[in-house]
């Protein structure tokens, strides 16, 4: 559970509680596959190797851009149910500021339910894809973020 001194940014609490009211995997695999059906298009131009998130079994690929000091996400997967994981995580931390995105503690995934539903090997790619979030963002944060610096 997230601590009350970090609570969850209002757009990921809102998540938690779609996941929270699914009483059954299947739902939430239905629910993970809405929120891939609902992602953004991206680029193939932005699918490059340095895009790519390591420690994917899936091809996952995730940008970071800063707009008014909020971090903007896109990213794709071949993978519908990374897919939606993607999609989650981009809906749930997109327009906050890197400081909000870098507080953000990983264990909200267990406040949806979906710990129990993914295999360990999507359950390791999504700690993945919200390792390499933070990290783009950190980077914003610190001023080192290759693509604040290209």
């Amino acid at each position: 559970m997230s601590s009350p001194s970090t609570p969850l940014p209002n757009s990921l609490a809102r998540i938690v509680e779609r996941f929270q009211r699914r009483s059954n995997p299947k739902q939430r695999y239905e629910q993970l596959l809405w929120y891939a059906k609902r992602l953004k298009e991206m680029p193939e131009a932005d699918k490059t190797l340095d895009n790519k998130v390591p420690g994917c079994v899936s091809q996952v690929f995730l940008t970071a851009n800063l707009e008014d000091g909020k971090v903007i996400y896109q990213g794709d997967s071949d993978a519908q149910l990374v897919k939606g994981l993607v999609a989650l995580l981009i809906e749930g931390l997109s327009g906050l500021t890197p400081e909000e995105i870098i507080q953000v503690p990983p264990d909200f995934i267990q406040e949806t339910g979906l710990n129990v539903s993914l295999t360990p090997s999507r359950a390791n790619g999504f700690y993945n894809i919200f390792q390499t979030m933070k990290n783009k963002a950190l980077g914003y944060q610190l001023g080192t973020s290759s693509q604040a610096l290209s």
